[in-house]
Order: structure tokens, then sequence, then C-alpha cells
């Protein structure tokens, strides 16, 4: 993450900023900071989880959200843009700028942003009360580490790798790994 500005924003003074801008920023507490632009892999990947998803929740109550679409995380005093993101609330239909109750987020990961990703995001994420699964995606790998909360509220880590099924138990959805990296290159040996 980059720094944009040197002053401190109020959350509503990012809102109001975020619209007059021509680039992305996140928001955490305080600091905004500029969203780098995504590689190959990286837009693919999200772009098959998108597509698969909204496929699966067709007819349903569910949105599925990507790239553009801010994630609210109160708790936290953040504003996000996860990669890809699943609301079925219906607090959510009536906000057009962010939404704020998501069951699934799916962020994929690059080099300058996993740890972030695995840190942080995730630390932020975590205060979410509505949020069930947070999936972390790496195209070099050609893994899905799917992080789901327990009946006890632990983060309980289910790893998928090779040809196996990633499943997002929140919405009743499974995926081969070969589609979720469908038309991404393999990576360089």
């Amino acid at each position: 993450m980059n720094v944009a500005q040197q002053r401190f924003f109020s959350a509503e003074e990012y809102l109001a900023w975020e619209e007059r801008q021509t680039v992305k920023h996140e928001y955490l507490r305080g600091g905004v900071y500029a969203m780098a632009g995504a590689r190959d892999a990286h837009a693919t990947v999200a772009g098959n989880v998108f597509a698969l998803l909204k496929s699966h929740l067709r007819g349903t109550p569910c949105r599925t959200y990507i790239a553009d679409m801010k994630l609210r995380v109160e708790a936290a005093d953040a504003y996000f843009y996860p990669d890809v993101f699943v609301t079925c609330d219906a607090r959510d239909r009536a906000s057009d700028l962010c939404k704020s109750h998501p069951l699934l987020v799916v962020e994929v990961l690059s080099d300058s942003t996993a740890g972030y990703d695995r840190g942080g995001k995730f630390a932020s994420y975590r205060r979410l009360d509505d949020l069930k699964e947070y999936v972390l995606i790496d195209p070099e790998a050609r893994t899905v580490d799917v992080f789901r909360r327990d009946a006890a509220g632990h983060w309980v880590l289910h790893p998928y790798a090779g040809g196996a099924e990633a499943e997002f138990a929140s919405l009743d959805f499974r995926a081969a790994l070969p589609l979720i990296f469908e038309d991404v290159a393999p990576p360089a040996t």
C-alpha cells in the first residue's frame, strides 16, 4: 500500500475525496492508500471467481461484487476494495456506495500484497460479524486457502491445491481449482 496523502481523513472526508479520484484508494484509521493495478493472472483469477459465484448465486438474494465496490469494516475504521465478495444481507441492498455485511471475501494474492492480505487486512476483516469465510488465492502457487469461522468463532484454515475442489461452505459452493485458474499462464519455473 502506498500512502496517498500525508494528512489524515475522517471516514466522511475519505468518501467525499475518493469520489473525485481517478484511481482507487483504501482507507484505514485515517490513512488513505493508493491501490496498484493488477497483473493479468490476478485479474483473470478474480474474474473467474466472480463469474463462478455469480452463476452459482443466480436467483438468490445474494450479490457478488468484484474490485470496484467498497467494503466498510466499521469496527476497524476501514474501507477496502476486495477482489471479490458476496453479501446476502438486505441491509447491503439499501446502500449504493459500499457494503458492510459480507458472508465471503476473496483476495487474490500478489507479491506486494500477500503479507498484508494474510495479516493486517485479515485482522480487519475478522471484525465483520457476518463474515463466514475469507479466501486467499495464490495464482503463482495455484493454491486456495479458505479461512472458515467455526461455531466457536475460531478461524480454521482449509487449504486446497492441485486438482482439488475448493469449498466455500457459506454459499454451498464448490469449484475445481482448474476452473479458478482457467486461462492463467503456468508460473515460470
